[in-house]
């Protein structure tokens, strides 16, 4: 029962932080999507699960929500996978024209095999543009573990405008609604095409693309730098005054025997004048050293008084200084933020050099670490907590930057080259190098984690 009770606060503490900034870390991919305009299906606290909680928009159609694994949370961003499929245009035209039509018939209509229908119906049901039908009467239900036999086309206005576009306005009348036969834009249908790719990822611009890929970090950063001015600037740090006056007095120590009291001002220790802490901490250790009694000349109430210290054989007679809390003015707050994002960066850099590869991540922490740190911070206040919270923030800011797939940083890369080479890097090379990069960071995580259960045991 006593170890339940300890890993408990452990992890609840490492829930509450890394969820909480990964969220943070998500949003920043969500609004930068927004902004470009992009359409966005999900955003959610919590790991993607098939219970949770959720609310759709009335105005964007994003859907909102929870759901119980809460480690994190994620956007579901229209078109991050590829499109190279050569049938999305008249597949996507063949479920416009009929509103309802079974996959059989559509591979049919456009002279593509079964597999090679359901995989562009795959990527326009990402794009938000079709939707599947799940047939009750065929025993088909949502959520189910394979794709139903038909597919349909999704709400649009007027101008062809889905529930997830801005300016859409499904309300009027002349609105089509789910399931029903729709008409192509201009009656092309690789013009149609075009314009529903550019509500997605794949089809935003060069620009926007990197800014969504930013994003994230961006936000991790902001999150970071903002919990440090509140932690510093707001809630304070207790520090330890310099100044020759007893802050506490440990029980059963010599101080506590000659009748010292916090709030004692201790001006002469053995002849030696004193003027702050640091000096009365040293004329203490110097008397102490032959473990002969000395006197100690105070002040209170605004009376001198002098007592005798017998000694322990310590060097030290129980004093500590008087705490106060500190508050940091904002401007050395922030400079505080660029001094630990530059230790940030000189770790990730160090990664990669191979004659400090293995200190490095011999130092690392996983989420186990994280989460021990998380709760001693917790336990000792709400401003370290906030303060370890800024730390792993701004770690999880420009760590994602390191250039490696599937990092926010490889992904951006990705987009450099295909601009550079002016067509994008294939799925193919881009699923080969993400595999390389996941295999390195399970390897840095196995390498943490071991850290972690080593500081733990020791």
């Amino acid at each position: 029962m006593s170890q339940a009770l300890t890993v408990l606060p452990v992890i609840f503490w490492g829930v509450i932080v890394l969820s909480v900034l990964v969220f943070a870390h998500e949003a920043g991919h969500f609004l930068c999507a927004r902004i470009s305009g992009v359409r966005v299906t999900e955003f959610f606290l919590g790991l993607p699960c098939r219970f949770h909680l959720s609310k759709r928009s009335r105005t964007r159609g994003t859907e909102y929500g929870i759901t119980p694994i809460l480690l994190g949370g994620y956007t579901r961003i229209c078109g991050m996978s590829g499109s190279g499929n050569e049938y999305l245009a008249p597949i996507l035209a063949g479920v416009q024209k009929h509103g309802r039509v079974a996959v059989e018939e559509l591979a049919t209509e456009v002279g593509c095999t079964l597999d090679e229908a359901y995989e562009a119906l795959a990527i326009l049901v990402d794009w938000a543009s079709v939707e599947p039908y799940y047939n009750p009467e065929l025993g088909e239900y949502e959520h189910q573990d394979r794709w139903p036999q038909a597919f349909q086309t999704v709400a649009r206005d007027s101008n062809l405008l889905t529930i997830y576009d801005a300016g859409h306005n499904l309300d009027h009348a002349d609105s089509y609604a789910a399931g029903t036969p729709q008409p192509l834009a201009d009656d092309n249908a690789e013009a149609f095409f075009e314009t529903e790719r550019s509500h997605t990822y794949q089809g935003a611009s060069f620009p926007r693309r990197l800014l969504m890929l930013f994003g994230g970090p961006l936000a991790s950063f902001l999150t970071g730098a903002l919990l440090i001015v509140i932690a510093l600037s707001v809630l304070g740090m207790d520090a330890a005054r310099n100044v020759n006056v007893v802050g506490t007095i440990t029980e059963g120590s010599p101080a506590a025997a000659a009748g010292l009291q916090p709030g004692d001002v201790l001006s002469v220790v053995d002849g030696t004048e004193t003027s702050d802490f640091n000096s009365l901490a040293a004329a203490i250790s110097d008397a102490s050293r032959d473990g002969e009694p000395f006197e100690i000349t105070y002040e209170r109430n605004g009376e001198t008084y002098t007592t005798t210290i017998v000694p322990d054989g310590s060097g030290y007679i129980g004093i500590t200084a008087p705490i106060e809390r500190l508050r940091m003015p904002v401007q050395d707050a922030l400079a505080f933020t660029f001094e630990y994002s530059a230790q940030v960066i000189d770790f990730a850099v160090r990664l990669f050099i191979p004659t400090q590869t293995m200190e490095v991540m011999n130092n690392a922490s996983s989420v186990v670490g994280i989460s021990v740190m998380a709760s001693e911070a917790a336990a000792a206040g709400p401003a370290q907590l906030v303060l370890l919270a800024a730390a792993v923030s701004l770690s999880l800011a420009f760590m994602n930057l390191i250039p490696i797939p599937p990092l926010d940083g490889g992904k951006i890369l990705i987009e450099i080259i295909g601009a550079i080479r002016r067509k994008p890097v294939s799925v193919r090379a881009q699923n080969i190098v993400s595999m390389a990069g996941l295999a390195f960071f399970v390897l840095l995580f196995v390498v943490a984690l071991q850290n972690d259960i080593t500081r733990l045991m020791g």
